[in-house]
C-alpha cells in the first residue's frame, strides 16, 4: 500500500509540475475585435490594403506567401491597373537567354508573389539560422489564431530580472517558452499609409493580421454568403413544406 500511494505521490508531483510549467509558458492572448470573425463578418478593405502594405515593406524581406497570385489582390479593392504596377516592382524568372542563361523580367498579375530567398538554406543563412515559415496558412495554423498572430506582433518587452536569455532571442509574452529568434518586427511610424492612418505598432500588427487572415482564407466571404443563401432556402423550403403537409392532412381529414 505504501508503495501504492508512494508511485502515485511522485507521478502527482511530477504531472502536476509539468503541467504547471506548460500553463505558464502558453499565455492566453486578448480577444480582439475583427470585422471578418462573425457568421456574417466581411473583410475590412481599408485594413486589408494597410495590411498588404506593412507585408510589404516589413514582413516579405523574410515570409513568402506561396500560394497567392498578385491578381488575387483585386480582392482588396485594388484596380487592374495598380495590380500591375504592384507586380512590376518585383523580378520573377524569364525565359533563358540566346546563350541559355536565366534571365529576368517584371512580374505579371499571374505571377506568385516573389519569394524573398531561393531557398530553405539561404534564408536560414540570412537568419542566423531560424527558417522564416510561409505566411500563407499562419494565422489558421496557430490556436487563437488571428488574437494569437497579432499578440505575438506586440508581445515583446523586456525579460523577467530572473531569466536567462539565449543568444540572440527576444523576450516575447505570448510565444511558447517566451524566446523567440524573431527580432521586434514592428515599430511606431515604420510604415507611412497611404490613407494617413496613424501607424501605430497596435494599427499596424491589427491591420496586418487582418491581411494575413485573408491570405489564409481568401474564399471566407464567398462562403459565407453561399451559407447565408443555403440556410435561407431551407428556411423557405421547411415553410412551404409545412405549409403543403397542414394542407395534405386537412384534405384526408375531410
Amino acid at each position: 500500500m505504501n508503495k501504492i500511494f508512494l508511485g502515485i505521490l511522485v507521478y502527482w508531483l511530477t504531472c502536476g509540475t509539468g503541467t504547471g510549467t506548460k500553463a505558464e509558458q502558453e499565455v492566453q492572448p486578448p480577444h480582439n475585435q475583427w470585422s471578418f470573425e462573425s457568421p456574417l463578418g466581411t473583410f475590412d478593405r481599408g485594413a486589408l490594403q494597410r495590411g498588404f502594405q506593412v507585408y510589404q515593406e516589413v514582413c516579405s524581406t523574410c515570409h513568402a506567401l506561396d500560394h497567392l497570385r498578385y491578381e488575387n489582390l483585386k480582392d482588396l479593392g485594388y484596380t487592374e491597373a495598380q495590380i500591375k504596377v504592384i507586380a512590376s516592382q518585383h523580378e520573377v524568372p524569364g525565359p533563358l537567354d540566346d546563350e541559355g542563361n536565366p534571365t529576368k523580367r517584371p512580374g505579371k498579375p499571374e505571377d506568385h508573389f516573389v519569394k524573398p530567398f531561393p531557398n530553405e538554406k539561404a534564408a536560414r543563412a540570412a537568419n542566423n539560422g531560424a527558417y522564416p515559415p510561409d505566411q500563407s496558412l499562419v494565422v489558421k495554423a496557430r490556436k487563437h489564431e488571428a488574437d494569437y498572430v497579432k499578440a505575438l506582433l506586440t508581445g515583446y518587452t523586456n525579460p523577467p530580472q530572473d531569466m536567462k536569455m539565449a543568444n540572440g532571442m527576444y523576450y516575447n509574452t505570448y510565444f511558447p517558452g517566451h524566446q523567440i529568434a524573431m527580432a521586434p518586427p514592428l515599430s511606431p511610424g515604420q510604415v507611412k499609409y497611404a490613407d494617413g492612418t496613424p501607424s501605430t505598432v497596435e494599427q499596424m500588427a491589427h491591420d496586418v493580421v487582418t491581411f494575413l487572415a485573408w491570405a489564409a482564407e481568401p474564399t471566407l466571404e464567398e462562403r459565407k454568403r453561399m451559407g447565408v443563401k443555403v440556410l435561407s432556402f431551407l428556411a423557405l423550403f421547411t415553410i412551404m413544406m409545412y405549409i403543403v403537409m397542414r394542407r395534405t392532412w386537412r384534405n384526408l381529414k375531410k
